[in-house]
């Protein structure tokens, strides 16, 4: 008697494949779609402290967290030099809560910037600690023409800029694209690889290209 032998016929083999195919195909693209929603998050961070701040400038006439009157203006808040400039950096530490017996040397006006902005409504939460983007990331802001302490002039920015540090290769070059040049070290918005998460911004900006390597990180600073 001739034995059956048993197994996959092509037709069956061909639909697990067409299946297995779907299954792939619907992985990469809830990747992509999760990824491009990362981008908008961080474009949004961007946009939305920077409606934030000329909010502040426009109803009280001052810088928040340089604003001399604000701890007037709010029962317990601390009270910026005023002299128009941000002092202290992005990634400094920032203190849960700002009050005035902790001196205002003791409180830097980068941490009293988002204390003001929360107070006045702008931004939502409570307190003097930075948010954190979407790479859980900081998201802070310093001056960027030299004339803080510790100088900081990212590639020659003036003024104030906005940090947003630990951001993926792929999607600081979306970023960097959508919002300026693509370039990172020219335009409006100017990237720097990082090699710690939250590094201090370096005087000088990058002159190596983004490299799309999918390990690659970056801080990316707008002028404000």
């Amino acid at each position: 008697m001739k034995a059956v032998q048993k197994g996959f016929t092509l037709v069956e083999i061909a639909i697990v494949l067409v299946i297995i195919g779907l299954l792939l195909g619907g992985i990469l693209k809830g990747q992509e779609m999760i990824t491009q929603a990362k981008i908008k998050n961080a474009v949004a961070d961007f946009s939305g402290i920077s409606a934030a701040y000329y909010g502040y400038q426009d109803r009280y006439r001052a810088i928040p967290g340089d604003d001399p009157n604000a701890g007037t203006r709010w029962a317990g808040a601390g009270s910026g030099s005023g002299n128009g400039v941000v002092g202290g950096t992005y990634n400094v530490s920032c203190p849960t809560t700002v009050d005035t017996t902790t001196p205002v040397s003791a409180t830097p006006e980068s941490c009293l910037w988002w204390d003001d902005l929360r107070r006045s409504g702008f931004v939502a939460g409570n307190g003097g600690k930075q948010p954190f983007n979407a790479f859980t990331g900081i998201l802070g802001v310093e001056t960027g023409d030299g004339a803080a302490t510790p100088a900081t002039a990212l590639g020659g920015f003036a003024g104030l800029i906005i940090c947003s540090a630990n951001i993926p290769d792929k999607v600081a070059i979306a970023i960097d694209t959508q919002m300026d040049d693509g370039l990172i070290g020219t335009g409006t918005v100017r990237g720097q690889k990082q090699t710690t998460p939250n590094p201090a911004i370096n005087n000088a900006a990058d002159t190596v290209p983004y490299a799309e390597t999918g390990t690659n990180t970056y801080t990316l600073c707008r002028s404000l």
